[in-house]
């Protein structure tokens, strides 16, 4: 049976509306999903909301409803956003979902039928928002290491899972599987951590009522929010912890799960101990990105300056947006959103460069060839087989370690090129004088749109194929990605018309949106 390729993001706490963060994610995931699919992979693609938790209760309470009407109402501003920028998942999971509680708590009575889970009674350091507890030595100036926020004292009757014990084991999953702990400069700060010692983890609440409860292995108790969240990577599969199996057996383990920087330990510590104390294999990869400031300054709705990913797209197009986000930052890098950057991509690359270029040959094609591709010339002046093998390999491996970045500027470098020889050779003025060489100039052009075409889809899934439309391929994108990256096929059908449309890219002005 053939694997299918499961990638996950992060479940989003629905304590706000989504901004441009959950976005960056989510786009890098949908990508990442796109070309798998493009390449004849099966694939799962998880995504969803996180529902429990003090944090939700309080939000639910300042809003005057009840927890579950506050998180409906936010789950849906996340669902209609996935819409709004082309996410194709394949599966949204909810915390508060029968599918998903009856695995937690089946999980959560193993784990305590094997030892792995006892009944204690806890007193640490609580930061709310972040929803992690601290010992005394772990703060800094007495606030959460992690936001800076205030902590509160928490003193309860609670059960614990043995984290402790699978310290030793965690660090030799490590040293035999580097490519577990990504992007690499990550993996030292997880390593220094676990070997630093790792303490029994706090596993339930008796005084947070909202979560997913216990009853009647353990009355009066709900699991602790990130116990609860991480399970969903496997509830979604419908997995059953008494027998080990999965109702989807050819997706566990995940490929990778993506995840913000901020919860890369919970991620990479808590959820395989958990795995190993169910005795199921690990995920293949967890990837941490980075974190957006704007404008320099952090991402804060106290200071009115958080990005509404519904604005941009409205302004610049949903493409642009994808494009910008994962061509602006190497993904597992911080990175600064700012409206100068977002402008400069977009008139810089996409309308001066790839919009552009498309725009002009189409135009001496129809004007000078009555609207017909040129017929292929023997050899080629801008990317002869080896390097076409070369140049397709890179932006497949590229895809495949989840360099965004370098795939966009591998693909940015070939319109350059392309735009360059277009100067050079003039061809609006060898058509009057040398029709030969005019034509083999305007035919290795198109063959660069075609293949930045296929290569741009799982990035800017609709832009492409209006850029499929106007080359007059037939069909998408996806459905030539074979045809050239495994056989080196860029030609075209005898006689194919373009049908040059509207600019793409419209330049944008450089004031800013009143």
């Amino acid at each position: 049976m053939t694997k299918t390729y499961f990638l996950t993001t992060p479940i989003y706490y629905v304590n706000d509306v989504p901004h441009v963060g959950h976005a960056y994610t989510t786009i890098a995931a949908d990508t990442l999903a796109r070309w798998k699919r493009m390449r004849g992979e099966k694939v799962l693609f998880l995504t969803g909301t996180d529902e429990h938790g003090a944090k939700i209760a309080k939000a639910a309470e300042t809003a005057g409803v009840t927890p579950q009407a506050w998180t409906d109402k936010v789950v849906e501003s996340f669902r209609e956003l996935w819409k709004v920028l082309n996410i194709t998942h394949d599966d949204f999971i909810r915390t508060t979902e029968d599918r998903h509680e009856k695995v937690v708590r089946a999980i959560f009575k193993k784990l305590m039928d094997s030892g792995d889970i006892y009944k204690g009674a806890y007193e640490d350091w609580y930061c709310v928002p972040c929803e992690s507890f601290w010992s005394t030595t772990q703060l800094v100036d007495k606030k959460c290491p992690d936001c800076g926020r205030p902590v509160e004292k928490l003193q309860e009757e609670s059960y614990f899972f043995k984290l402790s014990a699978y310290q030793d084991r965690l660090l030799v999953h490590y040293d035999q599987n580097p490519g577990f702990l990504q992007p690499a400069h990550r993996a030292p700060e997880i390593r220094s951590f676990v070997k630093g010692g790792l303490r029994d983890l706090s596993v339930s609440r008796s005084k947070v009522k909202w979560g997913v409860p216990l009853e009647p292995f353990a009355p009066g108790h709900t699991v602790y929010v990130w116990f609860d969240a991480l399970i969903n990577y496997v509830s979604a599969l419908g997995f059953d912890p008494a027998t080990g199996a999965f109702q989807k057996p050819d997706v566990w383990p995940a490929d990778v799960h993506l995840v913000g920087k901020e919860i890369f330990r919970f991620h990479t510590v808590i959820w395989p101990a958990m795995l190993m104390a169910l005795g199921v294999p690990l995920p293949k990869k967890v990837f941490a990105h980075g974190w957006w400031t704007v404008e320099g300054e952090k991402m804060s709705k106290s200071t009115g300056n958080v990005v509404d990913p519904h604005q941009v797209a409205a302004e610049f197009g949903v493409d642009a947006l994808r494009y910008f986000l994962l061509r602006e930052v190497p993904f597992g890098s911080d990175g600064d959103y700012s409206r100068k950057a977002l402008l400069g991509r977009y008139n810089a690359e996409l309308a001066n460069s790839l919009g552009n270029l498309l725009n002009r040959v189409l135009n001496l094609i129809e004007k000078n060839c009555a609207g017909e591709i040129p017929a292929a010339p023997p050899s080629s002046d801008l990317l002869d087989a080896a390097a076409l093998k070369e140049w397709t390999r890179s932006v497949d491996e590229g895809y495949d370690r989840l360099a965004f970045t370098e795939v966009l500027q591998t693909i940015q470098e070939l319109t350059s090129r392309g735009n360059q020889y277009v100067n050079e050779k003039e061809p609006w003025k060898l058509v009057k004088t040398d029709a030969p060489a005019a034509a083999r100039c305007l035919y290795e052009v198109v063959r660069l749109l075609k293949l930045a075409a296929v290569a741009l889809h799982p990035v800017m899934p609709t832009v492409t194929v209006e850029i499929w439309k106007q080359l007059g391929e037939s069909g998408t994108p996806s459905d030539a990605v074979a045809r050239i990256f495994d056989q080196g096929d860029l030609s075209f059908s005898p006689g194919q018309k373009v049908a040059k449309g509207s600019p793409l890219f419209p330049r944008k002005d450089v004031s800013p949106v009143v």
